[in-house]
């Protein structure tokens, strides 16, 4: 199956990270965050495709991405705080890459796929609000990391 007509059978709309998604699930349970209440658990579509990338972002809760098809995906995480960067290379069980990528809250994190495109879930506890979310690009000090550490990949801001 294509991208786009993943797309339109999923019901994807364009992500302001870059890549189109869909949220599937916000659980009626709520839990007490730094942040405020929040529902304990969310979880979205998440679809790349070649010409675009997961743009360097940060969120403010634990996410958890699932593969579920098309090609292996690159995840970049990135602790700013101590400026360690890891990648993850997700793919589907028979490939040898892994079927999940965790990315710690706070932690610095972008992706683009490897091919045609790579289709995702991403689940995010406590749940996830756009409030929580930002774009690296549009922190202060953001500059110095795509200086040094992350200079290789500062195409993904």
């Amino acid at each position: 199956m294509s991208a786009a007509a993943l797309i339109e059978r999923l019901q994807l709309s364009p992500h302001p990270e870059g890549g189109w998604y869909r949220e599937l699930y916000r659980s009626s349970e709520r839990v007490q965050a730094e942040r405020g209440a929040r529902c304990a658990l969310t979880s979205i579509y998440y679809l790349l495709e070649h010409a675009q990338v997961s743009r360097w972002h940060v969120v403010a809760a634990d996410e958890i991405w699932h593969f579920y098809d098309g090609s292996p995906l690159e995840l970049f995480v990135y602790d700013a705080g101590q400026c360690k960067l890891r990648t993850e290379r997700l793919g589907g069980p028979a490939s040898r890459h892994q079927p999940v990528g965790i990315v710690p809250r706070g932690h610095w994190q972008a992706a683009r796929t490897r091919g045609a495109y790579s289709l995702l879930g991403c689940s995010v506890a406590p749940g996830f609000e756009f409030e929580d979310f930002a774009l690296v690009a549009q922190l202060p000090g953001h500059a110095e990391h795509f200086a040094a550490e992350l200079r290789e990949l500062r195409t993904l801001l």
